[in-house]
């Protein structure tokens, strides 16, 4: 068997598999090996499930062999697929990460996971994440630490960090995480894989513990935009039981990919609210916009500072929703969080109405404000992160929030599609991560031009030394 068979990407297994070149079970095994060798050390998984994986494994296996070349139903047949344990999972459990959910046992899977599974996926396991979804350090005080696989002294970020873990090392050839202020995108930017984070309503969140009604989005964490376009051709879609869900046609996402960008207008982020970061990853994101203009691009720099107040609001609506969900927790066993999580809940909490419907209302304004400003342009770019992945030893959960989100809540906050891409790497081996943002139900061209910027790069093909 081929020694690197679990980072393969999602497409090329899925051909491998239809010609035979091993089989599911075999694709299955290397992942779990992985799991098996670095999971104690990474702390990527809450509950692996090798025993299920294998037996999906079997069962994809016999449908490739009875249809070896007609399988578009199941776009995802005998492929390895990691869960962020905050989605739903019949017979499982579903911590969220926290305490309070620890004999949490669903009878049946979040929407999202149901149809992976239609589509042939291979679940093996449930990853950590941080307490609640409420953080993006992943420092979890109930599940433990998940470390960075390019330096395990780092974050992974999250919320969704185990996920961007397990696909960043081959634990899995993809992930389902969510993400409220940034918690797909910031740990794909920082463990250097691909995030998306879909139009606000275009997956279902039914199933999904929450963190803020408002905000949620599920999407993929994958390693191509390539990959990421085929999990969101099976997500995507009207959910009449999920009161977010909106009844917006889904698309065929891979359909154009190679198309290119040629033409295409792209603004910039630029100003001191977006230039105000790492050296490195200023450097990394100017020289991607080179390759956009490589690609035929017209790229002009737009002053971005607008997004402070965005951010902000995010923030606030996050831990004010996070409160009400969480209410009775909070008021009856406070102390059953986690320090940095019940700060915020109570920060949410103390948040008055009237500062509540200010942020509300700069939501509002920011859906209007992108509507027409993506009459002019068909494109944003700018950094994931502000940072790369800081030391877990001093960092503060709270501080790191504010300060990784600064760039990603924006675009929960107006419901955009965003997508992060690997850009480059810092002189210390740590990943950085470009953020394309287009206008609402622009799926199909942010990973337009994730695939073409990634067709000119190799940064997605670079995998840890572990």
């Amino acid at each position: 068997m081929q020694p690197d068979l679990s980072f393969l990407d999602l497409l090329s297994a899925s051909e491998a598999l239809q010609r035979h070149d091993f089989s599911a079970l075999e694709l299955a095994e290397a992942c779990l090996r992985q799991i098996e060798r670095l999971n104690p050390d990474l702390n990527a998984f809450i509950t692996p499930t090798p025993e299920m994986a294998c037996q999906q494994a079997i069962s994809a296996d016999a449908l490739l062999a009875l249809r070896p070349s007609n399988i578009t139903d199941l776009a995802l047949l005998g492929l390895p697929i990691s869960l962020k344990d905050l989605f739903d999972t019949a017979d499982i459990l579903t911590s969220a990460g926290s305490n309070f959910f620890a004999g949490n046992i669903p009878s049946e899977d979040a929407q999202a996971v149901l149809k992976i599974r239609l589509a042939g996926a291979v679940i093996v396991g449930k990853a950590n994440l941080h307490e609640i979804a409420l953080g993006v350090t992943n420092i979890n005080p109930h599940f433990g630490t998940c470390h960075n696989p390019w330096d395990t002294a780092c974050i992974s970020g999250g919320s969704s960090g185990g996920s961007a873990v397990a696909v960043a090392t081959g634990m899995s050839l993809a992930a389902l995480g969510t993400d409220t202020g940034g918690s797909i995108r910031i740990p794909a930017a920082l463990c250097g894989v691909v995030g998306l984070k879909p139009t606000f309503g275009r997956v279902s969140t039914r199933g999904v513990v929450p963190l803020s009604w408002n905000l949620d989005h599920v999407g993929p964490i994958t390693r191509t935009a390539r990959d990421a376009a085929r999990m969101l051709s099976v997500l995507a879609g009207f959910d009449p039981h999920d009161p977010a869900s909106v009844d917006i046609p889904a698309e065929d996402y891979s359909a154009h990919l190679g198309d290119g960008i040629h033409g295409w207008r792209v603004a910039m982020a630029s100003g001191d609210y977006v230039e105000n970061v790492d050296p490195e990853i200023h450097a990394a994101v100017e020289a991607a916009g080179s390759v956009f203009k490589e690609l035929g691009a017209r790229l002009e720099k737009v002053e971005a500072s607008w997004l402070a107040d965005m951010a902000l609001a995010n923030s606030r609506m996050t831990q004010a929703d996070g409160a009400a969900f969480h209410r009775k927790r909070l008021e009856m066993h406070p102390e059953l969080f986690g320090v940095d999580v019940r700060q915020r809940l109570e920060d949410g909490r103390a948040l008055t109405s009237s500062e509540y419907s200010l942020a509300r209302r700069v939501q509002v304004e920011s859906r209007r404000y992108f509507e027409q400003f993506f009459e002019k342009y068909d494109l944003l770019i700018l950094p994931t992160t502000p940072i790369p992945a800081p030391l877990i030893e001093g960092t503060q959960a709270i501080q790191a929030a504010r300060q990784l989100t600064r760039f990603t809540a924006p675009f929960n906050l107006a419901g955009l599609p965003a997508l992060s891409v690997p850009c480059g790497f810092t002189g210390n081996n740590l990943p950085i991560g470009l953020q394309i943002i287009s206008k609402h139900w622009g799926e199909a061209k942010v990973l337009q031009a994730g695939h073409s910027y990634q067709k000119l790069t190799n940064w997605h093909i670079r995998h840890p030394g572990l």
